[in-house]
Formats: structure tokens, C-alpha cells, sequence
């Protein structure tokens, strides 16, 4: 895969999983008693956490699937079959149970502070993006790809701040309906990125 097909792949994937625009009704409720000032930095934090914990999966996690003895392809099937039911989820415009379930909401609802868990882990860097990255540095066979890599993670973490922070300054700016459509739409591109990875997984493995 050349650069430029890498870099709109990786960042794409990157976005709509971690889906910062999808988060905004979530940690509006979430941080409802909570200043702006609090909001915002609960943001940043959240953003930063998420940046790291995607760069070091980024790096270490083929050698954790070579600890347990599975394969890139298995991994590439799994994950894309991973990727698809979030994508279902998305295109029927409803919080997947795999970012987070309706218990880690309810109980940061009731924490003072929530840039940690429940909102950076799992609802921004949760499963499915740590797949995800997994699976683009499996595809990423140079220096420049890595690098490419760990800047498309890094701009997404910051989009997802930027976001946050306009929910916080804004929170009735955004429209239900509105958020369901960009949801939808998310889903799916990200149906599609599954679908590629299962692909990649089948042609790897040789099943076809």
C-alpha cells in the first residue's frame, strides 16, 4: 500500500472508530454538575490518554497476539468481524455496548471525575480502535507508514478534544438528529473498513 492510499486509510479508520462526535451526548450527561472549566479539562486529559494508549497498542500489539501464538491473519479476521458488529451498531444509529455498556455510563454519571475511565477507556480508545491500530501497524511496513501511523492517532486524540470542547462550551449546539446522521454515515465507512480487513485476513491466511 503506497503512502497517500495508507495515510486516508489510517485516519479514517482511526476517526470513525473512536468516533469523538458520537461521545458528545454521553459526556454531556456524564458531566452535567461539572464546570466548564472541569469539562475542558477532562477533555484534554481524556484526548491525551486515548493518544497514548493507541501509540503503545500501535507498537506492542503483535508481540502480545506472538505471546498467545495467534497469527496477523486471525487477528485481521477477528478484529474485522470486531469492527463490523460496531458498524451495525453505528448504522442503526446507537451506542455499541462495546465502546461502553450501560453500567460504566450510569457509574460516570456518579463520578466527579471521568477523563480517565469511563471517557478516555473504553468510550474513546476502547476495543475497537485498539484493534484497529493493531491491525494498520500489521499493514505498516516502513518507517514512514509507522510514522504516518502514530500522526494519524495523534490528530485524531486532538480532533477529539476540539469536539469535546465545543460540546462543552455548546452543549445544546448539537442536534439528536444531526448526531445520528454522522453516526450512520460513520458507520458505514466503518463497515466497509471491516469488511477490508476480513478480506486482508482471508487473503493472508490463504483461504482463498
Amino acid at each position: 500500500m503506497d503512502i497517500k492510499d495508507f495515510a486516508i486509510l489510517s485516519f479514517g479508520s482511526i476517526f470513525v472508530i473512536v468516533d469523538p462526535i458520537a461521545t458528545i451526548p454521553t459526556f454531556l450527561a456524564m458531566t452535567e454538575t461539572n464546570s466548564l472549566e472541569e469539562r475542558i479539562r477532562m477533555a484534554r486529559l481524556a484526548s491525551i490518554i486515548t493518544f497514548f494508549v493507541l501509540f503503545v497498542f500501535s507498537f506492542a500489539g503483535r508481540l502480545v497476539l506472538g505471546a498467545f501464538g495467534i497469527t496477523m491473519p486471525a487477528f485481521e479476521i477477528a478484529g474485522g468481524v470486531v469492527l463490523m458488529k460496531i458498524a451495525l451498531d453505528m448504522l442503526q444509529a446507537r451506542r455499541t455496548l462495546i465502546k461502553e455498556t450501560p453500567e460504566e455510563e450510569a457509574e460516570g454519571v456518579s463520578k466527579e471525575d471521568i477523563a480517565v475511565t469511563p471517557l478516555a477507556v473504553p468510550m474513546l480508545a476502547g476495543p475497537g480502535a485498539i484493534t484497529t491500530v493493531v491491525l494498520l501497524a500489521s499493514q505498516a511496513p516502513g518507517f514512514l507508514h509507522r510514522f504516518i501511523l502514530m500522526a494519524n492517532i495523534f490528530l485524531v486524540a486532538l480532533i477529539s478534544f476540539f469536539v469535546l470542547r465545543l460540546a462543552a462550551h455548546r452543549p445544546l449546539g448539537f442536534s439528536g438528529i444531526t448526531l445520528k446522521i454522522i453516526t450512520r454515515l460513520m458507520g458505514l465507512l466503518l463497515s466497509a473498513v471491516a469488511v477490508q480487513f476480513i478480506l486482508n485476513g482471508l487473503q493472508a491466511g490463504k483461504v482463498f
